[in-house]
């Protein structure tokens, strides 16, 4: 089974930046043009585009619009796009401008309905995005951490009719000290829902372990942030060792 790896293009400020666990104080700015970004990682080989507003996702409403649209314009490839989408207009309104694949995280936990709603509506168009600390969701950019475990989350984006199902594991997000290999399978094994893993990874070891993880579970990608942008992953050898 071959694995997706979707670059993750996050946006601050309309630049982009990589995060260490989500505290938006840490930021690492990588460009200040998120379209030739996209086109750069299009021009690698990637067959799909992680894109999330950051200052969106704090603010509860688009913030980076602008951005997110130039990225569109730049490229062909599928873009997935999070961040402050939070209600069914909004949803609309991207998949409308050509966003392939709406990520709903704290309006998952807050606005259950709004998930199952979206998914009928759009089908096979919304994600859930799972962020944990130790097991449990946090919402609002991260800065809060919810009652709702993780696994019982991925239970309910199922039962919603979730197209994918996005976890990641806040406190390694940024840091390259690998993925939580024990709970994202743990998870994926919980649901049919494809999983798509994110959150610490590092490097090409990183993504061999994922790989020989991932058989008999969900997990069908794996976001790549940081690793990439500082050159631990060369894009090349990534891809060819996810499609064998």
């Amino acid at each position: 089974m071959s694995l997706t790896l979707y670059p993750a293009i996050d946006l601050k400020d309309g630049a982009c930046v990589r995060l260490r666990r989500g505290a938006m104080d840490q930021a690492t700015v990588y460009g200040t043009d998120p379209a030739a970004q996209a086109r750069a990682w299009q021009d690698a080989g990637f067959a799909w585009l992680h894109v999330v507003d950051l200052n969106g996702a704090f603010a509860g409403r688009p913030v980076n619009a602008a951005a997110v649209r130039a990225i569109l314009a730049a490229v062909t490839i599928p873009v997935q796009l999070g961040g402050g989408i939070r209600d069914l207009a909004g949803i609309e309104a991207w998949l409308a401008g050509g966003v392939r694949r709406v990520i709903l995280g704290s309006a998952a936990v807050k606005t259950p309905a709004l998930v199952t709603e979206a998914c009928r509506a759009f089908p096979g168009r919304i994600a859930v995005g799972i962020d944990a600390r130790e097991g449990m969701v946090a919402t609002e950019g991260w800065a809060d951490t919810s009652t709702i475990r993780a696994t019982d989350l991925a239970r309910r984006a199922e039962d919603a009719g979730a197209a994918a199902i996005i976890y990641t594991d806040i406190g390694r997000d940024g840091m390259l000290t690998g993925i939580n290999l024990e709970q994202t399978v743990a998870l994926a094994r919980l649901v049919a829902t494809p999983v798509i893993a994110s959150g610490g990874l590092g490097g090409i070891a990183d993504l061999t372990a994922l790989r020989d993880a991932a058989p008999g579970t969900a997990i069908t990608g794996v976001i790549a942030g940081r690793a990439l942008y500082d050159g631990r992953l060369d894009p090349g050898a990534a891809l060819a060792l996810l499609a064998a």
